[in-house]
């Protein structure tokens, strides 16, 4: 009786989180999937005209579709590794015998409490105005200029300014899982002669695999939807040479009135998206270690 008491009491508490994930992501995904089936502009007053896949055979064929898709994954294989290196690399600064370390910890997370919109707009003013003084003051015009209009650096100037926000955040995850792993292991290692590169190499980074399981889940998740600081900083340009796959999206659907066609788009995404996360999580879960 307890127990069926205690489940009640469970159903109780769930119920009401359970209807807003419904309604807020359930029920909007579903309703997606039957749009992607039919010709609509998303006016009421006009018909919606069924076309079967016809939607999704259009995509093959879509040149800029399948640009924004590239270029995501140019932009996601970028961010994945520089997040990460610096997320880690922060960790294991703030965690060694630094004075400041609280101090560093704090500003290393502040970019991540900035709104992307700011921080996109920000960072704008940094690569157009301020690199432009800085070219002029140093004479080094080829390197300090406007990123923002040149297709070959403009896409590198979103994954610094993504990987700025970031980095801090991971930090916090790498923190955890440096500080989990027992000081005994370490000063064993230490007492046995292990330098620290070779107790780096050999315990934390084996130990600190969960940690790493979840930063690379964030980070892939994160750069495949990343929308407000593209939409912010480049707009897409110059030329669509930023235009990631979520503005690509957005535009479709809400720039040029495919309702059907955008979300085809969408169900696409979501299913790449689903499947490079699960085939990421099961690599790196592979990897992880008992302590």
């Amino acid at each position: 009786m307890s127990k069926h008491r205690n489940k009640l009491w469970y159903m109780l508490f769930v119920l009401p989180l359970f209807i807003i994930f419904a309604t807020v992501v359930l029920i909007p995904f579903f309703i997606g999937i039957f749009y992607s089936f039919f010709e609509w502009d998303g006016f009421s007053a006009n018909p919606m005209v069924y076309v079967g896949l016809d939607n999704y055979i259009e995509l093959i064929d879509d040149g800029r579709f399948v640009n924004s898709a590239w270029l995501t994954l140019e932009f996601t294989i970028l961010s994945l590794v520089l997040v990460n290196v610096l997320g880690l690399g922060f960790a294991l600064l703030v965690t060694s015998a630094f004075k400041s370390a609280n101090f560093a910890r704090t500003m290393f997370f502040m970019p991540n409490l900035i709104g992307g919109l700011i921080l996109g707009y920000i960072w704008q003013f940094i690569f157009s105005d301020g690199f432009r003084i800085i070219g002029d003051l140093t004479g080094n015009e080829e390197v300090f200029r406007n990123w923002l209009t040149d297709r070959d650096l403009a896409m590198y100037a979103l994954v610094i300014v993504f990987s700025w926000q970031m980095a801090g955040y991971m930090m916090i995850i790498y923190i955890a899982g440096i500080q989990s792993i027992p000081g005994e292991v370490m000063e064993a290692a230490e007492i046995d002669g292990a330098n620290y590169w070779q107790r780096l190499k050999n315990i934390v980074m084996p130990l600190l695999m969960p940690a790493l399981t979840i930063s690379l889940f964030l980070t892939l998740s994160f750069s495949f939807k990343i929308y407000d600081v593209n939409l912010s900083l480049t707009a897409g340009g110059p030329a669509n040479s930023t235009e990631l796959l979520a503005m690509h999206i957005y535009n479709e659907i809400f720039g040029y009135n495919n309702y059907g066609y955008g979300q085809a788009k969408a169900i696409i995404f979501f299913i790449v998206i689903a499947a490079i996360t699960l085939v990421q999580v099961y690599m790196t879960k592979k990897r992880e270690v008992e302590m």
